[in-house]
Parts: structure tokens; C-alpha cells; sequence
């Protein structure tokens, strides 16, 4: 990886990294669109990274499908699929994680604690190998593409950061590896959050702008849908993810499963 990317640079041409987990879906292809529309090269990596998942999280069966993620990045314009092992990504006695303060410590950082640590420590370590002059993020993890902007500046990479439009299905739910999980009933009952964050940023344009209230909205479509079970739902500054703010964030259980997704409540909703 390091000589491929060092080839490219030395012919002056930019880099473009997609970080990914596997599982890919039509989220993922927009981010290669974005990163191939600014870059002469992309990179996508995929590594279900087990640091950045806790006890009793959903590592063993997280999806992995090698072959439908071969077939789906065949159809598009990719220059090199980076996948290195767990032995590559952490030798043996390896023990150094990078910790970011702040931003990780609220909401998934609460929730998950150690989560933000192993994200940060993994997307270090592929900023690294592959050394791109831009990396693509999804902005349903909000906080997490938070999390990468500010060790990449506090760390000095330099590397830009992007972060691109969440992609939803028609119904209006965010793309996601683990929607996979969900039986029918259950991909139905995961519409509550879109609608409470179409119904919050109604509210919003029609002039109400106190957080409690906002809250309220969100947490009563959720409470709503007997299946939903409701981690967090608040109304924070996007760059502290600490209220007060505009940025609308949900983690909730559907079944067995967990969701987040977010909106900017002075922006409309899609769709």
C-alpha cells in the first residue's frame, strides 16, 4: 500500500481514501463517487476493526459478505481495495491507542465506551498505510467523522477531511451495515427515526428553537413505536456534540439492533 501510494504521489496526483468496515451498500458507493470526482486515485479499505467494538457488542456477527463487496466495487472506478488482517493492523504487544478528548467523550462515547478510542486509533493507522491527501466519511456517524477531524488536526496528518450526505432509502432510512439485522417488522418499526427527525425539524422551521422542546419531539415519535428502544436523543453543537445546537442525534434500539442517525434541524428533511 505504501508503494503504490508513494508511485502516485510522486507523479503529483491526490489520493482519495473511503474507510470502510465491509458490507457495502450504495452509502459507500457515494462516498468512492465523491472521492473519485476530487482525487486521481481512491483507496478503499475494508477492516471490521475489533478495537472499536466493547463486551457484548456485535463484532463476531457484524456482516462480512468478501464476495458481494468484490462484486459491488468491480462496478465502480476504484484503483486499489486495501485489506490488511488484524496482525497487520495490530502486531502482537501492540498496545498504543490514540485518545481524543472532548468531542468522544459525550452520547456514543458515553454509550460505548472505548468505542471512539479504537475508531480513532484504526483511522490513524490507515492514514498511515495509505497516506491520501483526502479521506470520505458518511455523515450518519457525525460524531464520529467530529472524532476524525479533530486528531487529524490536533495530530497534524495532512490529510483532508470530507464528510458527505447521508444516503437514505425512499421510506427515508439511513443506509446502514447493520440494517441487515433487522427482521421485517423491525425495518418498519426503524422508520420512527427518520420521522422524529422530519417531525424535530418541522418544528424548528416553524420557530421553536428550545432544546427541551425539540427533545420532546424526537422522544415522543420514538416512544411511540412499541419496538424502538430509545439510547439518546438530543439536540447539540456540531463540532462539541454538547447541547445546546442544532444537530438532531439519535441511538436507538430497534430489537436486538442498534441505530443512530442525525439532521441538521435548519436544514429540510430529505425526501
Amino acid at each position: 500500500m505504501h508503494d503504490a501510494s508513494r508511485q502516485w504521489h510522486a507523479q503529483d496526483l491526490k489520493v482519495g481514501l473511503v474507510p470502510t468496515m465491509g458490507a457495502l451498500h450504495a452509502g459507500h458507493l457515494s462516498l468512492i463517487e465523491a472521492a473519485r470526482a476530487e482525487n486521481e486515485f481512491v483507496v478503499v479499505s475494508i477492516f471490521v476493526n475489533p478495537i472499536q467494538f466493547g463486551p457484548g457488542e456485535d463484532f463476531a456477527r457484524y456482516p462480512r459478505d468478501p464476495a458481494h463487496d468484490e462484486a459491488l466495487l468491480s462496478e465502480t472506478r476504484v484503483d486499489a481495495v486495501y485489506r490488511p488482517s488484524v496482525d497487520v493492523m495490530y502486531p502482537p504487544g501492540s498496545s498504543t491507542r490514540v485518545h481524543v478528548s472532548g468531542v468522544a467523550d459525550p452520547l456514543e462515547g458515553a454509550a460505548r465506551p472505548g468505542h471512539f478510542e479504537g475508531v480513532a486509533t484504526v483511522v490513524s493507522k490507515l492514514f498511515t498505510a495509505v497516506e491520501p491527501d483526502r479521506a470520505y466519511f458518511g455523515q450518519k456517524d457525525a460524531q464520529q467523522a467530529a472524532v476524525v477531524k479533530r486528531f487529524t488536526r490536533d495530530l497534524d496528518f495532512p490529510v483532508e477531511i470530507r464528510v458527505c450526505p447521508t444516503v437514505r432509502e425512499a421510506d427515508g432510512l439511513a443506509l446502514s451495515s447493520r440494517n441487515a439485522y433487522l427482521r421485517p417488522e423491525e425495518r418498519l418499526a426503524a422508520l420512527s427515526l427518520s420521522s422524529a427527525l422530519r417531525l424535530a425539524a418541522a418544528a424548528h422551521a416553524a420557530g421553536e428553537r428550545r432544546p427541551d422542546e425539540l427533545r420532546k419531539v424526537l422522544c415522543g415519535r420514538l416512544e411511540a413505536e412499541p419496538l424502538a428502544r430509545v439510547e439518546y436523543a438530543e439536540v447539540v453543537d456540531p463540532e462539541t456534540f454538547m447541547p445546546p445546537g442544532k444537530l438532531a442525534v439519535l441511538a436507538v434500539r430497534i430489537g436486538k439492533t442498534r441505530l443512530i442517525d442525525n439532521h441538521d434541524l435548519s436544514a429540510v428533511f430529505p425526501g
